[in-house]
């Protein structure tokens, strides 16, 4: 009697939608995941620290809330990560003109070290992937994934974490 070779371990099956867009998220996020673990092996800094840094960099003088705004996070998380560059002396943060609460930021030679250093893009590989996609691309993908968020029940406020603090 021939010895019967046993079959093969099923493998994904790519006929599957569902399944076939599950192995994308994943070659996507494995991609940011990568990118975020190279900058931080590079430059010993995260992600996200490195594009507050180049924010700062384009926009000198910009204040905490600005940098918000432009990273797309709550002020509270552009705090913590101002905060972290002030104790590393990359960032100065000085009160400048009438309204003494709000501070101005200013890129320090650190800081500028950590830019000429760390590999690029920036604000990230997604951030950076996306904006490069057509607008019709980007339209579809906005409609598209806002229906899949519906059907995760995906809370309002993930919106505004970055991804470099979840990877």
């Amino acid at each position: 009697m021939v010895p019967r070779k046993k079959p093969a371990p099923a493998a994904a099956n790519d006929d599957d939608p569902a399944v076939a867009v599950l192995r994308q998220f994943r070659q996507v996020f494995n991609a940011v995941k990568s990118h975020f673990q190279q900058v931080e092996k590079t430059v010993g800094l995260g992600g996200a620290q490195v594009w507050a840094l180049s924010v700062v960099r384009e926009q000198p003088g910009i204040g905490v809330g600005a940098l918000a705004k432009a990273m797309s996070i709550h002020q509270s998380t552009a705090s913590n990560l101002v905060r972290t560059l002030i104790e590393r002396e990359m960032v100065s943060a000085a009160k400048q003109g009438t309204d003494r609460r709000t501070v101005q930021l200013s890129l320090l030679p650190a800081g500028a070290e950590v830019l000429r250093n760390a590999p690029g893009p920036f604000a990230g590989l997604l951030p950076d992937a996306l904006k490069s996609l057509p607008p019709e691309t980007l339209a579809r993908l906005r409609a598209d994934l806002a229906q899949l968020i519906v059907a995760v029940a995906a809370d309002e406020a993930g919106a505004s974490i970055l991804l470099s603090d979840q990877l």
